[in-house]
């Protein structure tokens, strides 16, 4: 029978021998020399190349250590995220509050949506530049249409209830949905936030390939512009890592912050 905490470890257990299988079959194809290994070096080749650098990535001047390519990539997607996640609650509140907003707004939400975040570069160049300002507001672009969308659904699930309740206690319409409809819809949009990082992490990827000097997406593009396979690989390791722990942190905040959802 087992036990809580092996039901616990478990999970962790299986997919770290999972992925150790992975990697020793693919330093066992690299020391056997198999074509695939040309296009995929394996770990122990791109990392040695990355460690003989010190971890600096790029040429000369503009060459960056790879904290630095990481903080810079995390600093403008949670930049991005964290005012698509404020607009989707502004935006929220004032449809579930105003009809005539609710007229206003609606049609440029859904006729908007649709429009893949990476079609906004170019937009984003000509008014912007190539500059943090860019990727930041890619990300924006590719998270607030379903955070807010979301959010809306989350509103409608509220039980009108709560509502009635609150009022016959002598809220305003604020109040209400200061104290009862944010505490109620939190969990549900916190959940979404997290659900689109990915498409966040890779907005803000796309941004950066398409001209920024630093960042995690440059690296790709770097080692793409020089035919090096061993970076390619070793950014996407690092790429695919750092969002991984991302994912992890913003379940373990939710879970510590929101601690009133079912």
């Amino acid at each position: 029978m087992s036990t809580p905490a092996w039901d616990k470890a478990a999970p962790w257990v299986v997919g770290g021998i999972s992925v150790a299988c992975v990697i020793a079959a693919w330093e066992i194809a690299g020391v056997a020399e198999l074509p695939v290994t040309t296009v995929l070096p394996p770990p122990s080749q791109f990392m040695a190349m990355v460690i003989e650098s010190d971890f600096r990535i790029g040429l000369g001047s503009q060459s960056a250590t790879l904290l630095e390519s990481l903080s810079s990539t995390f600093g403008r997607v949670f930049a991005g995220m964290l005012l698509a996640f404020v607009a989707a609650i502004i935006t929220g509140a004032a449809i579930s509050l105003s009809r005539f907003t609710t007229w206003c707004v609606s049609p440029f939400l859904y006729l908007l949506a649709p429009i893949a975040p990476i079609a906004w570069i170019p937009t984003a160049i000509v008014v912007f530049g190539i500059n943090n300002a860019t990727a930041i507001f890619i990300v924006f672009m590719g998270v607030y249409f379903i955070l807010t969308i979301g959010t809306l659904a989350e509103i409608r699930r509220v039980p009108a209830e709560y509502g009635i309740v609150a009022g016959n206690l002598g809220a305003s319409r604020w109040q209400q949905w200061l104290f009862v409809v944010m505490p109620a819809i939190l969990p549900g949009v916190f959940t979404l936030l997290r659900t689109n990082f990915i498409a966040a992490w890779m907005a803000v990827l796309v941004a950066e390939m398409v001209g920024l000097r630093d960042g995690l997406g440059a690296i790709i593009m770097m080692g793409r512009n020089l035919f090096n396979n061993e970076l390619i690989m070793f950014g996407m390791l690092v790429i695919g890592v750092s969002g991984f722990v991302v994912d992890r942190s913003l379940a373990l905040i939710g879970n510590r912050i929101l601690w009133w959802r079912v």
